[in-house]
């Protein structure tokens, strides 16, 4: 089997990957996410995914590079990593009582050759319409800070929620495995 990449420095996606019970190394990549004017949230996520596997690829020559990210919708706005208590509160608040649709492009990348696969994800969150206070008690316990959307579904964010509509809940933390599986199938990797 060839090396495995994942094209993140997310110890989230890392610990999502595990799973698989694969042997990969991570290895970060520098690409600006900023999205292109009037670029849709999934083409952005596929855009991104696949930039960042072409980005690690010059680092690792001989491996298949997996690359993902993650786009949040809110009525037409992309929601993106909030960074601070303040940012998080208003995509919080703006999330209350609505659907936030999560897009999760893929790629895997085969560095040797240059062939690549993608495919994407879609997820449905449908938020609980809760009050600030409730908002802030969330924001104080868990600071998701660095996650799209200002929570982490994995841990204590679940309380924000009424619904989850989706094929893989490993997506909505930002890797989704049912579909890498596929991929790394189409690329000669059989899991199990």
């Amino acid at each position: 089997m060839q090396n495995l990449v994942l094209a993140s420095s997310s110890k989230y996606r890392g610990q999502i990957l595990e799973k698989l019970q694969l042997t990969f190394h991570c290895c970060g990549s520098d690409v600006d996410e900023t999205p292109f004017p009037g670029e849709a949230p999934a083409d952005l996520a596929l855009r991104l995914a696949t930039a960042k596997a072409q980005a690690v690829a010059k680092t690792y020559p001989q491996h298949l590079i997996i690359g993902s990210d993650q786009v949040a919708d809110c009525d037409g706005g992309i929601l993106g990593k909030p960074g601070n208590r303040e940012r998080a509160l208003r995509q919080l608040q703006l999330q209350a009582g609505k659907e936030t649709t999560f897009y999760t492009g893929l790629c895997l990348l085969d560095s040797n050759t240059g062939n690549l696969k993608t495919d994407l994800d879609i997820c449905r969150v449908h938020f609980r319409d809760l009050g600030d206070e409730q908002l802030k008690r969330y924001l104080d316990r868990e600071q998701p800070y660095q996650c799209a959307g200002s929570f982490k579904s994995e841990g204590y964010g679940i309380v924000l929620f009424d619904k989850i509509a989706g094929e893989d809940p490993n997506a909505l933390v930002g890797l989704p495995l049912i579909k890498l599986i596929g991929l790394l199938h189409q690329f000669g990797v059989h899991i199990p």
